[in-house]
């Protein structure tokens, strides 16, 4: 016998509610029932609180993208002509800078011996193989591991608004090493570590974009100086001046977007690099064969050990062999872990270690070719259609760094150690490719007057390499952190790794110092700059949030209705009664949850309020498009005739549009229309066994639970009660009520605070958006002002 039960559910499900929903273990304190399925009698006796609409959903947190097949292929193809320009071209100096006279054939395998495991250390162990794992849904640098151990420990304070927004994993404490819980708590309990690690992701940021200044400048600038092998009379200032040209241009093309640039640029670095694997095996075949017994790395040691001091200064030239490698990190947003991990085992290690092979080769045989070890050693015949490509190549090295500065500019934005600039996303296939066009502009300035300053190579290298190195170090803490708190390694599997790979960081970063005061002190003193803005903004940015707690409440605290039936704000706003304005209001809130500010700020000066009113909020999601189905979310708040709309978009998406107010009014009406329908039912079948007290016959029973028809009908005449009321504030008017907060600084704030806030503060008024831009009809537009004391 079969038995049927057929019931309303009244099962209410669990939600959680802190910002941690969708990651990690939790204790069950920290979730609640979720109102969306709480009969509409019981929600009148629960009225002190707003009505929640599942806010939050999965899809609101960035998922990494995983490319496979066909378009991992194409991606890969995409990150040869990107990332690997600057490391690419190195092959042009790396010898010529790290010797200054005829080296001995003992020194020149010692060296070789350096750069191929140099290589191999530090850019296809620690970076491609490790320290790309260490991404934060698909974005890399050393900013993104800080964004990634911020999720999985307690280091970073974040904006209340957009705290729900960040998935956060952090691991139970049984669930680690005692080491790596000692590691965590010292972490979260310590304000001067907490402090250090922001202050290294943010100094990483700032170097990586103040190579962004010199790195162009110092490419091109070599490139066009490469035509004085086929023109030794060409004067400087024809050099100088067509360099600044060729950098207007690079960075005039930067609109187009990385997925354009990379396709056009990749034929130059992947003809480059075959020239050089070509000529490699050329001269291997041809002059000294022998040398590949560099790939033993006792030469190397030898070569330090014999050579002490000097070995330790032309570490400084040897380190140009991988410049670049964080901008390999840095651009992991813009491709992925394994397009970069394929092109470069595949192409670009194999080409690089044949070019620096047969250039010792040729060196071997020809002592004195070190100074210009590219063009001297290439085959005959091929001297013009190397220097072409060369040029090329030189040129479009640049883009590496250009690329990696729009990623990072991003990601501070999203942990507000930046102002909101505008960010275009270039891409609808690849959604990490982005163009800033602030960021852009900045950086064509920036490396015009570096190249027309310096006007030659010379100085300009002398101030590469040290950021390179300190971010390079930086990376191989902040990895080795995550390895111990997100990845849960063993401390034993991640000391000695970090011993290892932290002692080759500091020979370098300790040779490449040598370099400071030759020029290296420019890039240091603008990261100095650029690192005290941004941690600036950040001190400003908590100073606001501190400000605006009192402001997050739900809309019960403010507002109520009385015995009357009228509005009335609560005794704390004063008691008084609301009055009710004729139309249609749509208060912009930025928050999404709880009360919006300007709506606080409306009531409770204007003692009046919109017949039907709407909080309407966007939501960006790192998508190209979002499906209708999947864009509106509709809640009823506590307040009669009040609702919540939050509107999920795209990058590609066009939501402010002159007709949002009928689009707002068509959600809301579709949200009041779907809430009187009765509640879908379900039905359960199984089949008892016969010790569960199985009867004899083929009865059927049905428990039913409905709605009675009394509550069907109060339903119905709520909804047309509901949508008379938002036909006839709509068609009175409608309004766009818009807050503008202004800040000042508290009265009896002693000087040097007041000067740091002031400061903020001036920064934030000349970058916040204008009302003037938002495409709605201005003359429905109101904007409430209110100050904030900080």
């Amino acid at each position: 016998m079969s038995t049927t039960i057929r019931i309303e559910d009244p099962i209410r499900p669990v939600r959680s509610t802190g910002n941690n929903s969708l990651g990690g273990v939790f204790p069950l304190r920290s979730r609640s029932v979720d109102r969306r399925s709480i009969k509409s009698s019981d929600y009148e006796k629960q009225d002190a609180e707003d009505e929640d609409s599942g806010l939050r959903r999965a899809g609101d947190f960035k998922q990494k993208q995983v490319f496979s097949g066909k378009m991992l292929m194409w991606l890969a193809y995409q990150s040869v002509g990107v990332i690997y320009g600057d490391i690419g071209t190195s092959p042009l100096y790396v010898f010529s800078s790290t010797f200054t006279a005829e080296p001995s054939y003992e020194d020149l395998i010692g060296v070789l011996s350096i750069i191929i495991w140099s290589l191999t250390m530090m850019v296809t162990v620690k970076y491609t193989l490790i320290i790309l794992h260490a991404d934060n849904e698909g974005e890399g640098g050393t900013f993104s591991t800080y964004s990634l151990l911020s999720r999985y420990a307690n280091i970073s304070k974040r904006d209340p608004r957009e705290a729900s927004m960040i998935k956060m994993e952090r691991h139970l404490t049984g669930d680690l090493y005692r080491a790596n819980q000692h590691v965590r708590s010292g972490i979260e309990n310590s304000k001067f570590a907490r402090g250090l690690l922001k202050t290294i992701g943010v100094l990483a940021v700032s170097m990586v974009m103040s190579d962004g200044v010199l790195t162009p400048a110092q490419s091109v600038l070599g490139a066009v100086q490469g035509l004085t092998v086929v023109k030794p009379d060409i004067s400087n200032s024809i050099v100088v001046g067509t360099t600044c040209g060729i950098l207007i241009l690079l960075f005039l093309i930067q609109p187009l977007g990385t997925t354009k640039l990379a396709t056009a640029f990749a034929p130059i670095v992947i003809l480059w690099l075959a020239f050089n694997a070509g000529f490699g095996i050329y001269n291997l075949v041809n002059f000294d064969h022998a040398v590949l017994k560099a790939f033993n790395p006792a030469y190397a040691f030898m070569f330090l050990a014999r050579r002490k001091t000097d070995a330790w200064r032309m570490l400084g030239g040897v380190l140009l062999a991988f410049t670049g490698v964080e901008a390999l990190f840095a651009d992991l947003g813009a491709f992925s872990r394994r397009a970069i991990q394929l092109s470069w085992f595949c192409y670009a290690f194999p080409c690089l270690l044949l070019a620096y092979i047969g250039q010792a080769a040729f060196i071997a045989h020809n002592p004195g070719a070190y100074s210009n070890p590219f063009y001297l050693s290439v085959p005959p015949g091929m001297l013009y259609p190397s220097l072409i490509v060369a040029i090329l190549a030189a040129i479009v090295a640049s883009q590496a760094i250009i690329t990696a500065t729009f990623q990072l500019v991003a990601q501070v934005m999203k942990l507000s150690y930046f102002p909101q600039i505008k960010v275009v996303h270039t891409s609808k296939i690849f959604h990490g490719q982005l163009f800033v066009p602030i960021a852009n502009w900045l950086l064509m300035l920036g490396s015009v007057l570096a190249a027309a300053i310096a006007n030659n190579t010379t100085t300009l290298g002398n101030a590469y390499g040290v950021c390179v190195m300190f971010v390079t170090f930086f990376d191989t803490c902040m990895v080795s952190l995550a390895a111990l708190i997100v990845w849960r390694f063993s401390p034993w599997l991640v000391f000695f790794p970090w011993l290892t790979i932290a002692c080759l960081d500091g020979l370098y970063l300790s040779s490449a110092l040598e370099k400071v005061p030759d020029g290296a002190w420019f890039t240091l003193t603008l990261s100095g700059i650029l690192t005290s803005i941004l941690i600036l903004w950040r001190f400003g940015k908590e100073e606001q949030w501190e400000a605006e707690a009192s402001d997050r409440f739900p809309t019960t605290h403010l507002v109520k209705k009385d015995q009357d039936g009228e509005l009335r704000l609560t005794s704390k706003f004063g008691g008084d009664t609301v009055s009710i304005i004729k139309g249609f209001g749509i208060f912009f809130d930025k928050a999404g949850e709880t009360t919006p500010a300007v709506f606080t700020q409306f009531l409770s000066k204007l003692l009046a309020a919109p017949e039907v009113m709407v909080f309407f909020h966007l939501r960006p999601l790192e998508t190209p498009s979002i499906p209708p189905e999947d864009r509106y979310s509709v809640s009823r708040l506590a307040i009669p005739n009040c609702y919540r709309l939050i509107v999920r978009h795209g990058y590609m998406d066009e939501v402010i549009t002159p007709d949002l107010g009928s689009l707002v009014c068509e959600q809301i009406r579709d949200f009041i229309i779907k809430s009187a329908i009765p509640m879908p039912v379900r039905e359960i079948n199984f089949e008892p066994s016969s010790r569960e007290g199985a009867t004899s016959g083929d009865a059927k029973t049905t428990i039913s639970s409905t709605d009675g028809e009394k509550g069907f009908q109060d339903k119905q005449e709520q909804m047309t009660s509901d949508l008379a009321k938002l036909e006839l504030a709509f068609s009175r008017q409608v309004l766009y009520i818009i807050g503008k907060e202004q800040m000042k600084v508290r009265p009896g704030t002693n000087i040097w605070r007041k000067s740091l806030l002031r400061v903020f503060l001036w920064m934030r008024d000349n970058t916040r958006t204008k009302v003037a831009n938002l495409r709605v009809p201005t003359d429905r537009v109101v904007e409430v002002g209110f100050i904030k004391e900080v």
